[in-house]
């Protein structure tokens, strides 16, 4: 691990060009796709899909938005979903679903329709079924509906259930969901669709510093992680090898991993799933060194916005990724 002071902006280079590449083998390659972050970047999301799917990677993860998809009580509307879903299957993907409810991947991560939440969650507080059980019943009622309408869909390979589900919700929240909340999500999901692998991902610190505190704020129950290994049949890993400190004007600080140190977390994980017959997905864009699942790709509505700005070399790297 060290501390480390740099420009926060600092000139392109071409170094993506030789940087080596080890061949993935039988790692399968995905990315995620955000359409509220590719609208924010002021890109057309449909267009944004259809030029990210032109690439040849295996299956894309598409989340199922509770308040894009019940905008009112007891509508659901499944639109925003199934032109993502449709353009993936045109396209050959196959599709892992993230369905939340609660949280899913994209900021701000939380996505409860108001009419389920008439006041925000209490911050440092453990939701859980006795402190809000109109939420968890709304909260399956909607995973059902969703797998109800996409368990007949071939391209479907898995559901994951909620996002980092028991973690606080990065710097903006410090309320967690309990981890009988989330067991309760997945029995749903499960009793509807017992042949594919329910997914849970963590966020895996990198650092002491960071691990400590991660155990500080989630010590009465236990992190993600924890859980993921009782319940998931796949253990997603959110890997951050570099944490922002602060930033001072041009400058920023923040703590790296080191290459042996981060490793070294993969790999004790990695035994750990391969002797207990589960799979693991790491969504970062670093080799790991570990023999993987698959590999979650993050971050590609902005290489589009940076390929618009001229620079190619986010594209680029992708491109030399998926030819290894």
């Amino acid at each position: 691990m060290s501390l480390r002071i740099k420009r926060s902006a600092r000139p392109l280079t071409d170094r993506w060009r030789q940087v080596p590449i080890e061949a993935r083998g039988s790692t399968r390659f995905g990315i995620s796709f955000r359409p509220l972050q590719a609208e924010a970047m002021g890109l057309e999301p449909r267009a944004a899909l259809s030029a990210l799917l032109e690439h040849p990677y295996e299956f894309i993860r598409l989340a199922a938005l509770w308040n894009r998809m019940e905008p009112t009580l007891d509508i659901f509307d499944s639109s925003y979903l199934d032109w993502q879903v449709g353009a993936a299957e045109r396209a050959g993907k196959k599709v892992l679903l993230a369905l939340g409810a609660v949280k899913n991947f994209g900021y701000p991560e939380f996505f409860v329709p108001k009419h389920h939440l008439r006041t925000q969650l209490r911050e440092g507080s453990l939701v859980s079924e006795a402190s809000h059980p109109e939420l968890l019943t709304a909260a399956m009622a909607f995973a059902a509906r969703v797998v109800h309408k996409y368990r007949d869909h071939e391209s479907v390979i898995g559901w994951q259930v909620e996002h980092e589900a028991v973690d606080p919700l990065g710097m903006e929240h410090s309320w967690r969901l309990a981890t009988e909340f989330v067991k309760r999500e997945v029995a749903v999901v499960k009793a509807l669709d017992p042949k594919r692998p329910i997914l849970l991902n963590a966020f895996m610190p990198m650092s002491m510093p960071v691990a400590v505190q991660q155990w500080w704020r989630t010590r009465d129950q236990g992190d993600s992680l924890s859980l993921a290994r009782v319940v998931a049949e796949i253990i997603g890993v959110d890997v951050y090898p570099c944490h922002a400190l602060g930033a001072v004007g041009n400058w920023s600080v923040y703590l790296e991993a080191g290459e042996g140190e981060w490793q070294g977390h993969c790999g004790r994980l990695f035994r750990w799933a391969g002797a207990h017959g589960r799979r693991m997905m790491v969504n970062l864009a670093r080799q790991s060194g570990c023999a993987l699942d698959a590999y979650l790709f993050w971050g590609a509505e902005y290489w589009l916005l940076r390929q618009q700005c001229g620079d190619d070399s986010y594209l680029g790297a992708f491109k030399r990724i998926l030819m290894s």
